[in-house]
């Protein structure tokens, strides 16, 4: 793929239809998960600007009725390198008594829905946290704190299905890697 402002040496490390079936397999998981717990409201609630995608893929293969809402955190700002967290949004909302699926691109090191989480769990709800990618590496958070992942990417800086390279190409249907010295 060759576009306008294309960074020179990316590759794509997850095709379009490798996303699709990711997409299909989380929410085979999550709806299983939220069969279980069918008398609490159902909030899906993306991190943005990244977790806008997965959490539109995914409330497309959900098969009980949600209510959308989403909070702002942020530590990237459009850049390659995390910074401290900024609250750019919290939802006015009561969560008791909710599930609340916290969504997201990526798992890097998690501090961004860790963050969110620990609010949340301020008030009496469950939390679920779903990204669509989780990144091999291991800084951060555990592997395994996220609930839900549908794939592995490598320890590189990614791009597309919700995640930015410079706050553009979050539209792409696959996943495509900078060149590795460009990654760190």
């Amino acid at each position: 793929m060759k576009e306008t402002n294309w960074p020179e040496g990316a590759e794509r490390v997850v095709s379009r239809e490798q996303v699709g079936a990711a997409w299909d397999s989380l929410a085979a998981q999550l709806n299983q998960q939220l069969d279980q717990i069918q008398e609490s409201e159902l909030i899906i609630m993306p991190v943005m600007k990244g977790g806008l995608y997965p959490a539109v893929e995914l409330t497309r293969r959900l098969r009980r009725p949600l209510l959308l809402d989403y909070v702002h955190a942020t530590r990237y700002r459009n850049e390659l390198r995390g910074q401290q967290i900024e609250w750019q949004y919290w939802p006015e909302r009561d969560f008791s008594q909710a599930t609340v699926v916290l969504v997201d691109d990526i798992f890097d090191e998690g501090y961004t829905l860790e963050a969110v989480q620990q609010r949340l769990l301020k008030f009496d709800c469950e939390v679920i946290s779903v990204v669509l990618c989780r990144k091999q590496h291991d800084r951060g958070l555990a592997r395994d704190w996220v609930d839900f992942h549908a794939l592995e990417v490598p320890d590189r800086f990614v791009f597309g299905c919700g995640m930015d390279l410079y706050g553009h190409w979050r539209q792409l249907e696959s996943i495509w890697a900078l060149a590795e010295e460009d990654s760190s």
